[in-house]
């Protein structure tokens, strides 16, 4: 099949529609109506939206926030050197009077958080009348004392302390008795890293200090006892003070034979019925000490012409690095 061809142009009718709108005051009257019954009926579904609302609102604050069955009876907080119930209630600002609901639960654990000898902090409530509050205290592991920034050694609350990981803190009223026995590490002033509570502490020397005291516990559980400070004296060597006076120089590695060697000197000493002023027990042999004379002042021993006075304490030293090398 062809489709057949022509040259003729098919002309379409055209037709034009004319629109026309009239308008009256009867017909604008009749749309106004019709606009204005709408918005009634939305403020009519809105007020009945917002009155539900209010009853439910009503309603949750007599059964929860009004409600005396709900009422704080009582703070269960864990036994803890870091607050009490008392101080928790002046930390957070708890409402003592208040239901249990009126407690804002995060806001307590932010306030607990915030606190620097708090290292972990939870609360929940348990109805119906119960505030549980569970917190993780910083255990201190030595004072901290910086001379030259203002920061004592004297053990007291509020004194500088720092755990375990470097955080320091100022003791709280609550820790002191058990914080009391703790060895002071002296620090020196760094322009870079200030001791700020609830901040780690930078300073290398802290470390240098913590490996000692940790050999040192474990040579000797109770050496927290009769440690009275650690310092890092020079960049090779840390100076240990025990509580009777003795000071004992040590290295910044190697602690293990010092320490052992620390502790045989120390006993030598007892039983010989004698002090030790100094001792320099970076020498793996002939340990330098000096004896605590209260006639005269202590001399470094070896000496260049000794004395009578000085060959005697050389025999007692002598005897003392005897027994040294062969522990």
């Amino acid at each position: 099949m062809f489709k057949r061809h022509t040259t003729k142009v098919r002309r379409r009718s055209h037709h034009s529609v004319l629109q026309a709108r009239v308008m009256s005051p009867r017909i604008a009257w009749y749309g106004f109506l019709k606009f204005f019954a709408g918005i009634l009926k939305f403020a009519c579904i809105l007020a009945v939206l917002v009155t539900a609302g209010w009853g439910i609102w009503k309603g949750v604050q007599r059964a929860f926030y009004q409600n005396p069955d709900f009422k704080l009876q009582v703070i269960d907080l864990n036994p803890n050197p870091a607050i009490d119930e008392a101080g928790l209630v002046d930390t957070t600002g708890i409402d003592v009077n208040s239901t249990l609901f009126d407690i804002d639960v995060e806001k307590v654990v932010t306030h607990l958080k915030s606190l620097p000898q708090i290292a972990d902090a939870h609360a929940e409530r348990h109805l119906p009348g119960t505030l549980m509050v569970r917190v993780t205290a910083r255990e201190p592991r030595a004072w901290v004392a910086c001379r030259d920034a203002g920061i004592s050694a004297e053990r007291r609350i509020g004194g500088m302390l720092v755990d375990a990981e470097g955080f320091a803190y100022a003791c709280p009223p609550l820790q002191f008795e058990t914080a009391a026995h703790l060895p002071v590490i002296h620090l020196p002033v760094r322009e870079d890293h200030s001791i700020i509570p609830g901040e780690k502490v930078r300073h290398p020397e802290l470390e240098h200090c913590f490996r000692l005291l940790s050999v040192a516990e474990e040579e000797d559980a109770e050496s927290i006892h009769w440690i009275e400070s650690i310092e890092q004296t020079k960049e090779w060597a840390l100076t240990l003070v025990t509580r009777e006076g003795t000071e004992a120089t040590f290295g910044l590695g190697d602690h293990a034979r010092q320490v052992s060697n620390f502790r045989a000197a120390l006993d030598h000493a007892h039983r010989k019925n004698y002090s030790i002023a100094t001792i320099n027990l970076i020498p793996k042999e002939n340990v330098p000490i000096t004896i605590r004379d209260e006639a005269e002042p202590p001399r470094a021993i070896p000496v260049l012409e000794p004395t009578p006075d000085e060959i005697r304490e050389d025999r007692r030293t002598r005897d003392l690095n005897t027994l040294l090398n062969r522990g």
